[in-house]
């Protein structure tokens, strides 16, 4: 498990733009099981999740449409919560960091880290304004 110091400030980045942080596996299956979109954010101390992903998933919220629900997740630090995410993920394989949009519970749009590493957070807004203009 990574240690608070790390972690926390890598939280914030995402909770304090609105993000629910889910810290035990009933947080998580209460968050996804609500009506409406939830977008749900895996989150991760490597540098494409600094570089690309938190910055992406950011920038893709000021569009028109979005997300009725922001939540997030952090891998190896919110271990149990991380694995129920993992479970609603299927048939995704483990991915950190990832990104999934939820439409009344049901998983309707995935990024994968390789979806993420390497492109720049521009690319991951635009992905995702796209997933909202379709199920938001």
């Amino acid at each position: 498990m990574y240690p608070s110091d790390l972690v926390l400030p890598m939280k914030a980045e995402l909770t304090s733009n609105g993000f629910e942080d889910l810290t035990t596996p009933e947080a998580v299956d209460e968050a996804i099981k609500k009506q409406g979109t939830t977008l749900l954010v895996i989150n991760s101390v490597c540098g494409c999740a600094a570089g690309a992903a938190r910055p992406g998933v950011i920038a893709s919220l000021l569009g028109d449409k979005k997300p009725d629900h922001l939540t997030t997740a952090f891998a190896g630090y919110d271990t149990e919560a991380v694995a129920e995410a993992r479970k609603l993920l299927a048939p995704f394989p483990p991915s950190s960091p990832a990104v999934a949009l939820f439409k009344d519970g049901e998983l309707v749009h995935m990024l994968e880290r390789h979806h993420i590493e390497g492109n720049p957070a521009g690319a991951i807004a635009a992905n995702l304004q796209a997933a909202y203009n379709e199920y938001c």
